[in-house]
């Protein structure tokens, strides 16, 4: 068994998972270099709702913050997290948007693209995969970790060997919802290793409190990579703390190689981040705690604050406990997709307004009926037909890859907001989030006015008379 790597996910995971991924470029820039000098296999620093929240939240670039970050860091890998036909956004693209998108991406300085599908459908991972590898890149695919009866290791080692068959060049476990625990984790890495030949990971969350021991017998089943979080924004709905993983596999055959004294220096400087985040009410200690009902409702954490705040807006936060129930249930109508962006808010939301009216699927979202009618991919099981009945009546239900039916997007979208182009990546900003990207090119061109106005009365200042 050679060294275990490690992904380090403080750049992007982390603060998303505990202060809604709201750190800053600046934040993270005079850190860059001694991240760079660990020795890690690859640091997660773009992509999930990086994205969104740059252009939204921050008033950032968040092509220039990949710029940025890949300017300074030499050696190691840069990695970012994609949802294969969903790209950064919550519904299908066209094949053209995709492939631009990942095109560019790997341009602006991405090494690792780990690609997956919430329905674990690999059709809905093709185009990034094969353009990933065309432009010289690393094709990670991701399997969307969740327990039902049907999701058996059988269901993931057959999974696990179609990624590989269409040319992933790793696999990655992901488990956002932190349902996998130590012994299974033990036995599905066991069975993977055994079933396909190219490197495994593992990506796991502590909101249900097993994942440091999930990681260690997946490190004895034989798993390559395991992801993690410089210490200042780890635990809770985040990953493990990288040093404690590193201080357990040191002097054993698994020994990762990295120095402590090195990750410390590296805390030092997120910690203030940290207590600041603490101080503004950004970092809310409920996340940083162990929550349960992970395990009891296969519930993850970012899913349950959402239900939490659907429920406050109904004012109804005494059923969420009924919602809760519910989320399984409709997880089981809809044939057991895993839960992570958008099936967690597909199931959801759905599950709420099954409890605040009453009566199961009296209301029905519009993404709801897209779900069955195929539009985002094929379930592991069949929906039953009494349930598409309900929902979407005699309508048709679509058996091809949902994309085939998009056109070609890219065009259209250029011609769309080209009074604001910049540069080529703010057509795939405007093409993921419309509303939002218009509002941070008006702010970026009053910027520059700003900018331009200083600028020339500094020189009307000091012309000669």
């Amino acid at each position: 068994m050679a060294k275990v790597k490690i992904t380090e996910t403080i750049l992007r995971d982390a603060h998303q998972s505990l202060i809604a991924t709201r750190m800053k470029t600046e934040e993270m820039l005079p850190i860059l270099e001694q991240l760079d000098g660990v020795g890690y296999h690859a640091l997660e620093m773009w992509g999930g709702a990086t994205f969104d929240a740059s252009l939204r939240f921050l008033s950032e670039d968040p092509w220039e913050r990949l710029r940025k970050i890949r300017k300074k860091i030499k050696n190691t890998n840069l990695q970012m997290l994609l949802r294969g036909q969903n790209i950064l956004g919550y519904k299908h693209y066209a094949d053209d948007v995709v492939i631009e998108f990942v095109k560019k991406s790997i341009y602006n300085g991405i090494d690792v693209i780990r690609i997956f599908d919430a329905l674990n459908d690999v059709r809905n991972l093709r185009a990034a995969v094969e353009t990933t590898k065309k432009e010289g890149a690393h094709a990670q695919t991701a399997i969307s970790y969740t327990t039902s009866p049907v999701h058996t290791t059988e269901t993931y080692v057959k999974l696990a060997k179609e990624m590989e068959s269409m040319g992933a060049d790793s696999i990655c476990i992901k488990d956002m919802s932190g349902l996998l625990t130590p012994y299974y984790a033990y036995e599905l890495v066991s069975a993977l290793k055994k079933a396909v030949k190219i490197p495994l990971e593992l990506h796991s969350h502590m909101t249900s409190g097993l994942a440091d021991m999930i990681y260690l017998k997946a490190i004895e089943g034989g798993v390559d990579i395991i992801d993690t979080a410089i210490s200042p924004f780890s635990m809770g709905t985040s990953q493990p703390p990288t040093e404690s993983l590193v201080a357990t596999l040191k002097g054993t055959k698994y020994d990762t190689g990295l120095e402590i004294e090195k990750l410390n220096e590296i805390a030092e400087h997120f910690r203030p981040i940290r207590e600041k985040s603490i101080e503004s009410g950004l970092l809310n200690p409920k996340v940083l705690g162990v929550n349960i009902n992970t395990l009891i409702y296969q519930v993850p954490g970012g899913m349950l604050s959402n239900l939490v705040s659907q429920l406050k807006m109904q004012n109804a936060l005494d059923q969420f406990e009924e919602v809760l129930k519910e989320v399984p249930r409709v997880k089981e109508d809809l044939g057991h997709p895993p839960l992570v962006t958008p099936t967690s808010q597909i199931v959801g939301t759905q599950a709420v307004l099954n409890v605040l009216t009453g009566e199961r699927y009296k209301m029905i979202p519009k993404e709801v009926k897209a779900y069955v009618r195929g539009m985002y991919g094929k379930p592991t099981v069949p929906i039953k037909k009494k349930i598409i009945q309900k929902i979407i009546g005699d309508e048709e239900v679509i058996t091809c890859r949902p994309a085939d039916l998009i056109q070609p997007q890219l065009e259209s979208i250029r011609n769309e907001m080209k009074e604001y182009l910049e540069q080529e990546e703010d057509v795939l900003s405007y093409a993921l989030f419309p509303q939002v990207a218009i509002e941070f090119f008006r702010y970026r061109q009053a910027e520059k006015y700003k900018i331009d106005s200083e600028y020339t009365d500094k020189e009307q200042k000091t012309c000669p008379v």
